[in-house]
């Protein structure tokens, strides 16, 4: 009889299709699945860059936070630098983070949001954007926009993952000023609070928020998440143009991009060391404005390619196709100096990009990223919506800077390894070249005596040979060259690399690179 196939057993089987299938609101989802919208809220730890108040600058260190918490505040900081895009008058941007409190509140000055009722959808415009999922300006994609928000989620997901989130804003143009608070992840919505608001004073947007840290697997704000809070402020104080940027009540020394890259480089212990191998005094740093749109600095690195990068206020901290776009232009140009410097030195562009340190502070238009965290966007250089060509006087400075010196002095580097893998050894014997008669003394303690007789072709190595039987073999060897030997004092790297005689003459010399 065939045997009966065994039953398998699953737990689903047992359980009514209520708790199999189960139909979530967009508010459960997000709660149950937030990786899918703001990242892992899992702790990971990696290098980020950070602002060290006791230097004041910053460092690369090893940073343990939550991707999710970070990201959340992220959104409402951009959300709060694109008002500059949309309002030029926008001067001041205030940041106050309070670590005991658990509390963060960012303020622009810029155009207010439009306190009315929604004629559509019968609510006030500050709650439709803030309190209800899938609400946003910037749907409309033949509008070519240059802002950080783009899907609609950042601020309500703020909001979903905080204990209190209070908006306040204020409409000169009604002369309305609107304040709402959402409590329990955005459960409870409590009344909007309109009152009347001089229209002669400017007009802000303010928002105060608790992050729901145990949502994150936290109880409290630590100290790595506040010094990732405290670089984003700083960030914004060198990307965003003519803001005066303001961290807990005071405000930042920073006016520009290039006084931003300047806390990177000015007290970068590698980075000094870099340039003093390329015969600089300090680190040089080349900057350039190159249109409206783009703004990049250049200095060299410690032998790996860096980068710190923005995209419409966004810190892409793992780069992408805008850093390529600026980096593949130097790379271009310095691997063709290396070339007329010396030609027996050829490099590969990744070998190059290895010595550049690059920083891109750039406005694209509807940019798309490879996640909701955006660290890395994904756009195609051709639909940027402007481009950055680099000009001929900031690849005169680059070339000034000791890159060119630093790749070549790498290269060097890189062939004395290549050929100390041909040495020879002190004291061995040999074996596995075919056509050398080697001495018996050779490799042992008496090879000091021993003498290599080289012949031109194995016809002259025969008649050596010969002569061996009268001198002995003990303290003579005898090896066949083919031909000319190679003029190593004239031969490339390459040359030198693939020629067989002299690799084999230098394992049974004993000869080393380097050494006399």
């Amino acid at each position: 009889m065939p045997q009966q196939a065994k039953k398998v057993k699953s737990d689903d089987l047992d359980r009514p299709v209520e708790e199999i299938y189960q139909k979530k609101t967009q508010l459960e989802h997000i709660l149950l699945r937030p990786d899918t919208y703001i990242g892992s809220v899992e702790m990971i730890t990696q290098p980020m860059w950070v602002y060290d108040s006791a230097q004041e600058c910053m460092v690369n260190r090893p940073l343990s936070f939550v991707p999710g918490l970070f990201k959340i505040f992220d959104d409402i900081l951009v959300n709060s630098a694109d008002n500059k895009i949309r309002d030029h008058s926008m001067d001041t941007l205030k940041v106050d983070i309070n670590a005991e409190k658990g509390e963060i509140s960012i303020f622009n000055n810029g155009r207010g949001i439009p306190v009315e009722i929604h004629s559509k959808e019968g609510i006030w415009v500050p709650e439709l954007i803030f309190g209800h999922l899938l609400t946003s300006s910037n749907y409309n994609d033949d509008q070519k926009k240059v802002t950080g928000g783009r899907n609609g989620y950042g601020a309500k997901l703020c909001n979903i993952f905080s204990t209190e989130f209070i908006i306040e804003t204020a409409d000169c143009r009604v002369g309305k000023k609107f304040r709402q608070v959402f409590n329990n992840n955005m459960s409870i919505k409590n009344e909007p609070e309109i009152s009347n608001y001089p229209r002669s004073n400017s007009e802000y947007t303010k928002i105060t928020f608790k992050p729901d840290f145990a949502k994150f697997g936290m109880t409290s704000m630590d100290q790595d998440l506040v010094a990732l809070f405290t670089k984003r402020v700083y960030d914004l104080a060198g990307v965003v143009q003519n803001v005066k940027v303001f961290l807990n009540g005071e405000r930042l020394k920073i006016r520009n991009f290039r006084q931003y890259v300047e806390l990177f480089v000015s007290k970068n212990e590698a980075l000094q060391q870099a340039a003093a191998s390329a015969g600089q005094q300090a680190p040089p740093l080349v900057h350039s404005i190159v249109n409206d749109r783009w703004e990049i600095c250049f200095t060299l690195s410690d032998g790996q390619f860096q980068q710190v990068s923005f995209v419409n206020s966004i810190n892409t901290y793992k780069g992408g196709t805008h850093v390529n776009y600026v980096a593949d232009q130097i790379v271009s140009e310095l691997v063709e100096a290396v070339k007329k410097k010396n030609k027996a030195a050829p490099v590969k562009p990744f070998q190059v990009k290895n010595h550049l340190f690059v920083f891109v502070n750039c406005l694209i238009e509807n940019p798309t990223f490879d996640s909701q965290t955006k660290e890395n966007m994904t756009l195609r250089s051709s639909a940027f919506g402007s481009k950055c060509e680099i000009g001929e006087d900031f690849m005169k400075r680059v070339m000034k800077s000791g890159v060119v010196e630093n790749i070549l002095s790498w290269a060097k580097f890189k062939q004395d390894q290549l050929l100390k893998k041909t040495d020879g050894a002190k004291k061995s014997r040999l074996s596995g070249i075919t056509k050398l008669d080697d001495a018996n003394n050779a490799g042992t303690k008496n090879a000091s005596r021993c003498t290599l007789i080289l012949t031109e072709g194995d016809s002259a190595k025969a008649l050596a040979v010969s002569g061996l039987s009268v001198v002995g073999r003990d303290n003579w060897g005898v090896y066949p060259l083919r031909g000319k030997l190679l003029n190593v004092r004239e031969a490339s790297h390459k040359q030198i690399m693939d020629n067989n005689e002299i690799n084999q003459i230098k394992q049974i010399m004993g000869l080393q690179h380097g050494k006399q």
